[in-house]
């Protein structure tokens, strides 16, 4: 069978809109070319920054692919390909877009070899998520460092990041406090390492977090939410403190003087991807080799909530944007 005729179910996109606009259809694959490999998905991840894609928030050309990670097995590899072999087990989370699939050729650079004691569907899970929680908590940190025993606020902190971070920051010895939308939500971050929890939608969460805290504030904000919780996150720092802001669940947030930050305690404010950090080769194997490590060795465990079949994609994204899930979810294709 020439790689043509391969079946190949994948999802597209033909205009911006709702998770009606996900369409099921048959898409050609080819050889790879000098640099790429061909994959054959077992797994592949579900995350936010599909939706954003999804509805034009972030735009891209139509017809589009949606997909940022996946697992599975290497097909065929293309000329200069030297760090996988057909065969390899493997899992990314990578531009462009496209794991929506069951069989991609995609570029090699940010494929990594998958350890045989993780599983793919915990692969397909992780990556993107734990990559996003390593480059947060080892990367991206306030101008006075972080050390065991400091406060950091993690919003969303029962979603597929947020419980790979509660469980990261504890083994770092950091005192996380989670933020998440019901008392059940709460108690999972809870058992997955934050130090406190609390629920946004019974309680004054900034009044909380400075209860918490002795009136001190916390070095660093991780905020994945947005608009609805910007302004209170800002309210919760010390002097000069870290807002990371690293997505928008609730909406994009508006724009801020740098008056603000300055009256709030000359605090510092960044817009972090993880694609920036993802920048080469060396860079994003040592990344994964730490997500790797933390997960293989037990500290962090990939909770997986939500398993959809491939097909059922636009009620995988319902539930997402609904956020009437918790920890991680994967289609299958």
């Amino acid at each position: 069978m020439t790689p043509s005729a391969l079946s190949n179910p994948a999802v597209r996109i033909r205009a911006h809109g709702g998770p009606e606009v996900l369409e099921l259809h048959d898409a050609p694959v080819g050889e790879p070319g000098p640099g790429q490999l061909r994959i054959r998905h077992a797994a592949i991840g579900l995350n936010f920054i599909d939706v954003y894609q999804r509805t034009g928030l972030y735009p891209g050309e139509l017809p589009r692919a949606l997909g940022m990670e996946g697992a599975g097995v290497v097909e065929a590899i293309g000329a200069g390909v030297t760090h996988l072999a057909v065969g390899d087990r493997v899992a990314y989370a990578a531009n462009p877009p496209g794991s929506y699939c069951l069989r991609r050729v995609m570029p090699a650079e940010h494929v990594c070899r998958l350890p045989e004691g993780i599983a793919f569907d915990t692969a397909a899970a992780m990556m993107l998520k734990g990559l996003t929680a390593q480059y947060l908590l080892r990367r991206t940190r306030p101008v006075e460092g972080l050390e065991a025993g400091d406060f950091v606020l993690w919003h969303a902190a029962a979603g597929g990041v947020g419980l790979i971070a509660c469980q990261w920051a504890r083994a770092l010895g950091l005192q996380l406090i989670g933020t998440a939308g019901s008392a059940e939500k709460c108690a999972l971050a809870l058992a997955h390492g934050a130090a406190h929890a609390i629920d946004y939608r019974r309680e004054d969460w900034v009044a909380r977090v400075r209860e918490i805290t002795g009136g001190q504030g916390v070095k660093v904000v991780y905020d994945s939410v947005g608009k609805d919780t910007f302004e209170g996150s800002l309210d919760v720092l010390r002097p000069f403190g870290l807002m990371a802001s690293f997505g928008n669940a609730s909406g994009p947030v508006p724009p801020v003087a740098p008056g603000v930050l300055a009256a709030k305690g000359s605090l510092y404010l960044t817009r972090q991807t993880l694609f920036t950090h993802l920048r080469d080769r060396a860079t994003t194997q040592a990344m994964a080799d730490e997500l790797f490590a933390v997960v293989a060795d037990g500290r962090v465990k990939i909770r997986i909530d939500q398993r959809h079949a491939l097909a059922d994609v636009a009620d995988a994204h319902r539930a997402l944007e609904a956020r009437a899930t918790t920890g991680s979810s994967v289609l299958r294709p």
